[in-house]
Order: structure tokens, then sequence, then C-alpha cells
């Protein structure tokens, strides 16, 4: 009996140990990733919205790896986001998502911020909160050059003309100031918005300044119109800052990190990334 029971004994006292190491490695495991987490600063952007955000082949031109791709993200936002990782004593890791995923990207976790180029209107702000600006632009119009539309100083003007903008965003929703416009059905992305431009299918699209000149640079036969009499907008409708969580410790952290960041740098920044943009955006 009393060898039985050392015997139980002894595989019960391997059971505990073996039970125990497995536990504390899955414990060490945890701890790493927990840690690794705590290291990164993962940042959600479409990485299709030239000259802010776009997709290159390589890391030329400081573009940095899309996270579980082969392609590397390039732009405005990416330049700042660098800034603001490297403030943040962190490694940036691009996540690249659909423009109308980005805000379920943030709330849920799976990103840390959202630079984006997306300006903090107030219904965004009912979800996620905002940074200070980071860039501050006007609103366009793209046409054809040569095109019936060439030639227009306002937004009138393209009474009757068939005009989109990106869905889900205010480019969109300020088409309807434009009297008697033959609005057209929002599209995902503006590369599918140039394409429909070049093609015909549309007259023109509304847009922000600095993607205007990236469609007039990637593009011989597009021409941005810039206007004296324009859209009606808000400060928030046409400045750009950070998205995080509500309540995040991020918020001032990166506020502090912008701050360093001079208007001056804003528009050299912009104007180098223009002149980088590849040529198929």
């Amino acid at each position: 009996m009393r060898t039985k029971l050392s015997v139980l004994m002894i595989i019960f006292l391997l059971t505990v140990t073996i039970l125990t190491g497995c536990g504390t490695s899955s414990n060490v495991k945890n701890s790493e990733a927990i840690a690794n987490e705590d290291r990164t600063f993962k940042v959600g952007l479409e990485a299709g919205y030239a000259p802010f955000n776009w997709t290159q082949m390589d890391d030329s031109n400081g573009g940095v790896k899309i996270d579980g791709a082969k392609e590397f993200a390039g732009g405005y936002d990416v330049e700042i986001a660098k800034k603001i990782a490297e403030g943040l004593g962190k490694e940036l890791v691009i996540i690249k998502t659909e423009w109308d995923g980005l805000v379920p990207a943030l709330t849920s976790g799976k990103i840390d911020a959202i630079i984006a180029g997306m300006s903090p209107t107030d219904e965004r702000k009912e979800a996620i909160d905002f940074t200070d600006n980071y860039y501050k632009s006007n609103l366009v119009m793209v046409v054809k050059k040569g095109g019936k539309y060439e030639n227009a100083t306002s937004i009138q003007d393209f009474k009757g003309a068939k005009i989109t903008g990106q869905l889900n965003t205010f480019h969109y929703s300020v088409i309807d100031q434009i009297k008697d416009v033959d609005k057209q059905t929002a599209m995902d992305n503006f590369t599918a918005i140039r394409v429909a431009l070049e093609s015909g299918i549309i007259d023109g699209y509304v847009s922000e300044r600095p993607e205007g000149i990236s469609a007039e640079t990637a593009n011989q036969n597009f021409k941005m119109i810039e206007f004296k009499d324009g859209f009606n907008t808000s400060d928030d409708d046409t400045a750009i800052a950070v998205g995080v969580a509500k309540g995040s410790d991020l918020t001032e952290k990166i506020n502090k990190i912008l701050k360093g960041i001079t208007e001056e740098e804003q528009t050299a920044i912009m104007d180098t990334v223009i002149k980088n943009q590849p040529s198929a955006e």
C-alpha cells in the first residue's frame, strides 16, 4: 500500500510540476506579447489618399512597411506619424485600413490612432477624440483640363455638372451647396474617383487643396480649381487632426509633440511629399 501511495504521490508531484511549468511559460509569453504591444504605435490609414497617404512598392522617400503586406506606405500622414512615434518613444506600425473601417478599428483597439487626413467633425467626435490639428486646408474642385469647367471661378459655375466626392466625408456633403448640381453617387476612394474623372463619368470632384495639387502632378489631364466664391465650411471641416480613443492619454502626449512642428515645417513636409509621390497616384 505504501509503495502504491508513493508512486501515486510521485505522479501527482510530476503533474503539478509540469502544469506549473506550462503556466509559467504561458505567462511569460503573454507578458512578452504585452511588452511588445507597449513598444509599438499602431496607426491606421487607407494608404490611398495622396499626398496625405499612399501605397508604394519599396521604402524609398521614407516609406514605412505596411503591417502584414509587402507594400509600403508614404505621404504626409506617414511623416507626421513618424514624428509622433519618435516622440512617444515607440516603433511605428502602419495598419492599412479602408476609410469606413478606421473608426471601428480605433474603437475596437486594433489601432492606437487614426492619422489619415481626417477632419475632426462633430459627428466623429461623438465616437472618438481628436488631438490638435496637424494640417489645415481649403476645398477645391478637380476637373479635366481643357474641359467645360476648366475656367470656373465659383462653385455655382458647376450648375448641372456631374460632381462627386469620397463616401462619408464632408467633401461629398458640401456638393449640395451647388445649385442644380447633378450630384453623383459617392465613391469609396480617390483612385476610383480619379478614374471616373479621366473616363468622363463625372465632370469633377470635391477635394482638399493638397490632394488637388497631387492630382495635377500625377495626371497632366487634370486641373485643380480654387474658388473666389467657394464652399461654406467650418474650421473643423478643413482642419486635419489625429483620431484617438475616447479618454485616451495619447491626446495630451500627441498634442505636446505636434506643438513642436511649426506651420513652416508642415508646409515643407507637404511640398516634399507632393514632389515624391508615386506617379501612379
